[in-house]
């Protein structure tokens, strides 16, 4: 379930890298950069994961965390021959036994997923694979940088300010999240669809992936309902069988199956 980098709190970590010096400029929309996305990244991911850490909540149980990592790398390296940008990120992933967490993917590779929200859902290897190529889709489709740029053609008045007040507005500025609702919740679509079909040519077979969303659905107290963030989960189950549907056999076993 990803979250835009708004859900993080900001951070200067990277002082003196091009993209950082950014931040405290004017930006127009299309002075937006991936690389300015990616660097943001970086640094609200780190800040994270040393608040868990200080917490003892970041990579307890190594078994888990060699699960997640097994089936993301054959994720990842289908996403680095689907888009070929991405080869270059600095992938990175990491489990939380925060109880709060789900799922997150970040600009530039950068993911974290929730332990307990994997007991919850009793996700198979298969079902694991859905919800971290759905997180991958988020990141190689740019949906962060697409974000801002849409906020600040939405709304011109954030380009003369710097690009953390941007990033602040995007957070809080009601008004403004509701105007970006309609992206958000065409991304998340977009991330399950195309994740979907990363996982399958990785390998994992299409039905099995779909089951995720199954289980989605079933954990939710109203399945049939959208929320401010994401599709209603019945129709994101609907969705994926019917894509799953018209896919054949994958090309071969994936790579990180047991």
């Amino acid at each position: 379930m990803w979250q835009p980098m708004r859900a993080w709190c900001l951070l200067a970590l990277m002082a003196g890298a091009p993209a950082a010096a950014q931040v405290g400029a004017g930006v127009q929309a299309d002075a937006v950069s991936q690389q300015l996305v990616v660097a943001r990244a970086a640094e609200l991911y780190a800040e994270r994961l040393a608040v868990l850490r200080e917490g003892h909540a970041l990579d307890v149980h190594g078994a888990v965390l060699e699960r997640v990592r097994r089936v993301a790398g054959g994720l990842i390296a289908q996403a680095r021959r689907d888009y070929p940008d991405s080869a270059a990120w600095a992938w990175e992933l990491h489990v939380t036994t925060d109880e709060g967490q789900t799922a997150d993917g970040m600009a530039g590779g950068k993911m974290l997923v929730g332990e307990a929200y994997l007991e919850r859902l009793d996700i198979t290897d298969a079902e694991l694979a859905m919800l971290l190529a759905h997180e991958i889709a988020h990141a190689v489709l740019r949906h962060n940088l697409l974000e801002y740029q849409l906020a600040l053609r939405l709304d011109p008045g954030w380009a003369p300010r710097p690009f953390l007040a941007l990033e602040d507005a995007v957070e809080n500025d009601r008004a403004l999240i509701a105007r970006l609702a309609p992206q958000g919740l065409a991304q998340e679509a977009e991330a399950d669809r195309e994740g979907l079909l990363l996982a399958w040519r990785a390998g994992w077979p299409a039905a099995r992936l779909a089951n995720y969303f199954k289980k989605l659905a079933r954990a939710s107290g109203q399945p049939y309902f959208d929320s401010a963030t994401h599709p209603s989960p019945a129709s994101r189950w609907a969705a994926a069988r019917a894509l799953a549907a018209g896919l054949g056999a994958p090309a071969g076993p994936p790579a990180g199956q047991k």
